[in-house]
């Protein structure tokens, strides 16, 4: 055993299981070493800590659950502060099926790293994501699945490329995520393609702008569907613009609005991707989340992360497999359609009982709520003194409003009176100084979108 692997243990046993000096020198007598300084003579003395740690003195179990809490009670979450965050992070409701299901031991451990050791109720659970998946995009394959929305769109311009590898070009509306283009742009920062933003004007992408910029060099057209100023865009005018010049059209989407919108199987897209987060996941201050990904069946060979399959065994009983794993640890190598080797399987798992929970009646419901209380809100809003909407394009459930003044300080006072008001779009958008985006979901009562109201009078005076 390699002093590496010893020191690990070491550690690890010194930090989780409480060991005695005394146990520290049957391990380290069973590997022939004086000390634990020993295991570290390979560095170089300069690179060594040669005094103590400058931590506070150890505390108790229960002085350390007291301190914890007391840390936690600083944040303002959404459970004690009205939500109406967005910007790829929702407020959403989970039904309690979802928490008692992934929260079965058989479910919440069943890990594994490599996947050929995937257990049958695990492989049977991917499966029946990847169905859902398919039938909410409307597409003939999903993969089972991806870290979040930004690394799905990343993930989605490789498979691209490994379809058309002749073409370098890729175009991505400016009203894609800010966040998910820099994933793109980090993902791609050492190939040999060349990343075009399309300016948009009024919120949307025009068709006529994207049949100017696109060519026959374009490998692939990217838009946000609802976008991120949650504006719906002309999907089917850019998909047929895309369709023309050879291009693929890959659209990311909010799943919740597919209980009411098209699906993009419906208006020709060749990938779609899109946030798992409001499918039964919370918000989570920001992740793990988990990343949908679907295409059109002829693209199936080049599909990243885990793709599970349903067949039948020696006795002629349904039973489930991994298929077609082209990536890193299944041989492949550079050969490998990503370097995703694992992905987000219990956050699928809830995805995939969130969806069967509320079924297509209770998601079109859902997302009729989202249109009909954000489409109220911002009826209200625009009657404030100062306040306005920039931009006239329908909406789905999120819509940016101008306000007077700094838009920092005056979500900073909003909080100070009990909500999460929204997000500053100059963060990302430099040029809207003023502009906040507002995202309402099924969970807003109408009591809290007039107390919104109220507070944004309140605070702007």
């Amino acid at each position: 055993m390699s002093g590496l692997v010893i020191r690990r243990l070491v550690l690890e046993k010194s930090l989780y299981l409480l060991n005695t000096p005394a146990d520290q020198k049957a391990m380290l007598d069973k590997i022939g070493v004086g000390s634990i300084g020993e295991l570290f003579k390979s560095i170089p003395s300069e690179f060594r800590l040669d005094r103590p740690l400058d931590i506070p003195p150890a505390l108790t179990e229960i002085e350390l659950q007291q301190h914890f809490a007391e840390l936690c009670n600083r944040n303002r979450s959404a459970d004690n502060a009205v939500c109406f965050l967005g910007g790829g992070s929702y407020d959403h409701f989970i039904p309690a099926a979802v928490d008692a299901i992934s929260g079965r031991s058989e479910y919440y451990t069943a890990y594994t790293p490599y996947q050929a050791e995937a257990s049958q109720g695990s492989l049977q659970a991917f499966f029946e994501y990847q169905t859902l998946i398919c039938q909410l995009t409307d597409m003939a394959v999903s993969n089972a699945s991806l870290y979040e929305g930004g690394s799905a769109v990343a993930e989605s311009v490789l498979m691209a490329f490994g379809i058309h590898p002749k073409k370098h070009k890729v175009l991505v509306a400016d009203t894609v995520h800010p966040e998910y283009r820099l994933t793109l742009t980090t993902y791609l920062a050492n190939l040999d393609v060349q990343i075009e933003t399309l300016t948009t004007t009024g919120g949307t992408v025009s068709p006529e702008a994207l049949d100017k910029a696109i060519d026959d060099k374009t490998l692939c057209v990217i838009v946000q569907h609802p976008n991120f100023f949650g504006c719906l865009e002309d999907v089917e005018k850019l998909s047929a613009v895309s369709r023309a010049k050879g291009a693929l059209f890959i659209v990311s989407v909010d799943p919740i609005s597919l209980g009411l919108l098209k699906r993009p199987g419906q208006y020709g897209a060749d990938i779609a991707v899109g946030e798992g987060q409001g499918l039964g996941n919370p918000m989570a201050y920001g992740g793990p989340y988990v990343g949908l990904m679907a295409c059109r069946e002829e693209y199936v060979r080049k599909i990243p992360g885990r793709l599970v399959g349903q067949t039948t065994d020696r006795n002629g009983k349904r039973c489930w497999v991994l298929t077609l794993q082209t990536r890193e640890q299944h041989i492949r190598r550079e050969k490998a359609t990503s370097n995703i080797c694992t992905n987000q399987g219990l956050f699928a798992l809830r995805a995939a009982v969130y969806l069967t929970a509320l079924g297509p009646q209770g998601l079109k419901e859902t997302a009729d709520l989202c249109v009909r209380k954000s489409h109220y809100l911002a009826q209200e809003l625009a009657k404030v003194k100062g306040v306005s909407l920039p931009f006239k394009a329908p909406f789905f459930k999120e819509f940016v409003v101008n306000v007077p003044g700094d838009a920092n300080a005056a979500l900073s006072a909003l909080l100070e009176e009990g909500y999460h008001g929204g997000l500053p779009m100059a963060r990302w958008y430099p040029n809207l100084p003023n502009a906040i985006s507002i995202a309402v979901t099924e969970k807003r009562t109408k009591a809290e979108i007039e107390g919104l109201v109220n507070a944004v009078k309140k605070v702007l005076g």
